[in-house]
């Protein structure tokens, strides 16, 4: 049977584009159709605005320090948009780049919206129907709000980023890294920030000291950080929100932004009708290869609900790319992930969290809190956190958690030594670097107590 493509990608997020690229390069003729713009989550609206974001919150410390360095620092303010200016000339030019790539790698690019009509077929909005030997649904995820009184008088992250003015006063509902991540942006630029969590600590799945350090170097920065607390209901109450909370309080607020979780975007596609086995979250579900349960059907990235970092999804469609067109069968090594919190300060962590690795593992915790070099001469106070979970019978390293400056960086080097099998010895075998805070991580030598 002859087809119109041999692969059809449906969204023109990092997943989908990847695959489309390097499946076109190894001969194959290919379609990618986005509805919104190329690029997804990442960098219209997640990672790449965000870090940007994070940047320029920083300067607000950056000043102080400055003074304690010897610096005459002058009346200093913050214009939200010139910083939205910048920030959106700066994804589009990563847009660009991104179609740029699928044009050159000869790639087919529709701007529509794709439903999987067939098992071997797809419909676009504008009408055009086309027959193809293969699908890819990279349709990522979407924020989630709950079900309240005045929902829509809420925000999520996709529409944070384009607010024409810097909310003043701002709720953030939610304990994961997006809601954690914007509060410090927020404060750091000058609003008065009020975190609402329904559960007992913010970073649910990190480890229990890096959730702990975060959240107190978070209030200690000015965030009102308020755990065991959940929003019944919204209200407009002037030019102002009216928020309710659980315990009978209220708070007004000139913003809310709901951070509670993100769903797999897979409605509306045509699916469930073909038989796509889904799960109860809406997730694509797929095998080692990130092939469904219908041959011709496959899934990458978050819509599959596997790890929701956008490396991983780059991996998945780069993989499946080389598995059906490269003649080069690769799966997808999600063990031992690292990744970064852009959190004020920052987390980097890979591998087991102390409680995971003590229900399989006789472990060795090796801890360090310490005020880095940087903060010898500021008021900041800010302090860093490194510490290290190895098993005790075989030394390996079985996770790795910093919280501070460059932590992320950081976490990217110490990456390789754990998918490596490090052990605690190898990394004391290493030469520190010194005057560093990394240093840290190759001169522990005395585990704490109760390990």
């Amino acid at each position: 049977m002859s087809f119109d493509y041999d692969l059809f990608v449906i969204g023109g997020g990092s997943g989908g584009v990847r695959a489309g690229r390097i499946a076109a390069t190894h001969g194959a003729k290919v379609a990618l159709a986005e509805e919104y713009r190329m690029g997804g989550t990442c960098v219209i609206r997640g990672c790449v605005p965000k870090k940007l974001m994070v940047y320029a919150s920083h300067f607000s410390e950056v000043f102080e320090d400055a003074r304690a360095y010897g610096w005459s620092v002058g009346e200093t303010s913050f214009d939200w948009a010139s910083l939205f200016t910048a920030k959106d000339a700066e994804i589009e030019r990563l847009e660009g780049i991104y179609r740029r790539n699928l044009g050159n790698a000869g790639v087919e690019i529709f701007d529509a919206r794709a439903t999987v009509s067939g098992t071997h077929e797809v419909t676009l909005s504008s009408g055009e129907v086309f027959s193809v030997k293969t699908i890819l649904v990279a349709t990522g995820g979407a924020p989630f709000v709950p079900d309240i009184k005045g929902k829509e008088l809420a925000i999520t992250s996709n529409e944070i980023f384009q607010l024409a003015s810097q909310p003043k006063r701002v709720a953030i509902v939610g304990g994961g890294y997006i809601a954690s991540e914007f509060a410090g942006i927020l404060n750091g630029m000058g609003s008065e920030v009020t975190q609402l969590y329904r559960s007992e600590q913010i970073l649910r799945g990190f480890d229990e000291d890096v959730r702990a350090h975060v959240a107190e170097e978070m209030r200690r920065k000015g965030i009102d950080i308020r755990v065991n607390t959940d929003v019944s209901g919204l209200e407009k109450s002037g030019d102002a929100i009216l928020v309710s909370l659980d315990d009978g309080s209220t708070l007004e607020v000139d913003q809310i932004m709901y951070a509670t979780g993100r769903t797999p975007n897979s409605g509306g596609l045509g699916l469930e009708e073909l038989g796509v086995a889904l799960k109860k979250n809406g997730a694509i579900e797929v095998d080692v290869w990130s092939q469904t349960n219908v041959p011709s059907i496959f899934a990458v990235g978050d819509v599959t609900d596997r790890i929701a970092l956008t490396p991983v999804a780059i991996r998945e469609g780069h993989a499946f790319a080389d598995t059906v067109y490269g003649d080069k069968p690769t799966q997808v090594d999600h063990e031992n992930v690292a990744s970064a919190v852009f959190t004020q300060p920052e987390v980097g962590t890979i591998g087991m969290t102390e409680t995971e690795a003590r229900k399989e593992y006789d472990v060795e915790i090796y801890r360090s809190t310490f005020t880095a070099m940087y903060h010898s001469f500021s008021n900041n106070g800010e302090k860093t956190l490194m510490k290290l979970v190895v098993d005790k019978a075989s030394r390996v390293v079985l996770g790795v958690h910093l919280v501070g400056a460059s932590a992320g960086e950081m976490i990217q080097m110490v990456a390789i030594a754990i998918k490596m099998g490090a052990t605690k010895e190898q990394f004391d075998a290493a030469v520190a670097v010194h005057p560093t805070s990394a240093e840290e991580l190759v001169t522990m030598r005395t585990p704490v107590g109760g390990s």
